[in-house]
């Protein structure tokens, strides 16, 4: 089945892999950053429906627990939404979810009667390793929001107040290319330690580009 799934995209000349653990897409790159943590495995791999992308997210933060042990970001979550940009089913996905922290609350990239926006780049707040301190990993994260073909500017979409209580944002992602978006993740998140650990949550994530059109699936 795989065999004939690629042949088909080779044939189409399609620039994209497919992973195989997952319902094929045209997985066309991975975006990742480069401050992500360490700690924690690294969960499942999830994804938009066929021809739908991510349109917006949302995020489960633990808030500051002053004398506490603070995990901050726990969980990243993708609203997905046809090219036309209608997101009525609303559905959503993610990978894995620490167990602290409540969800903030959905947003989405400003759609426009004349232009659909999809997430294109992330960036993460993270506090580096505080070696006797309370380590906290990744903190907030916000994205880059462009029409499918790079043909509007980037434009910000950051849940307010737009940061976490520590650290800081590192450099963007790469951005997916023109003709593509952001059509699927994976997360790495810490399990809960003992009552004596210091959990983290989540520390790091992967997003996936998929291009506008999905190959036809031969069965």
């Amino acid at each position: 089945m795989l065999f004939i799934v690629v042949i088909t995209l080779l044939l189409n000349g399609c620039n994209c892999f497919l992973l195989a653990d997952q319902t094929p897409r045209n997985v066309t790159q991975q975006l990742t950053v480069t401050n992500g943590g360490d700690s924690g495995t690294w969960g499942v791999k999830q994804f938009c429906p066929s021809r739908q992308f991510a349109v917006g997210y949302d995020i489960k933060v633990e808030t500051y627990q002053f004398t506490g042990d603070d995990t901050s970001l726990n969980a990243i979550k993708l609203i997905c939404s046809d090219a036309n940009g209608a997101s009525f089913a609303k559905q959503t996905i993610t990978s894995s979810v620490g167990p602290w922290g409540d969800w903030k609350g959905q947003v989405t990239c400003n759609q426009r009667p004349e232009v659909v926006m999809f997430l294109k780049a992330f960036s993460l707040q993270v506090e580096s390793p505080q070696g006797n301190g309370d380590d906290t990993a990744v903190n907030w994260a916000k994205f880059d929001c462009r029409d499918m073909q790079d043909s509007t500017p980037m434009e910000e979409l950051n849940k307010d107040p737009g940061h976490g209580s520590f650290g800081t944002f590192g450099a963007w992602s790469e951005s997916c290319r023109p003709g593509s978006a952001i059509c699927g993740m994976m997360t790495r998140v810490e399990p809960v330690l003992t009552n004596t650990g210091d959990d983290t949550a989540l520390n790091d994530v992967i997003f996936y580009c998929c291009q506008e059109q999905d190959p036809e699936i031969l069965g």
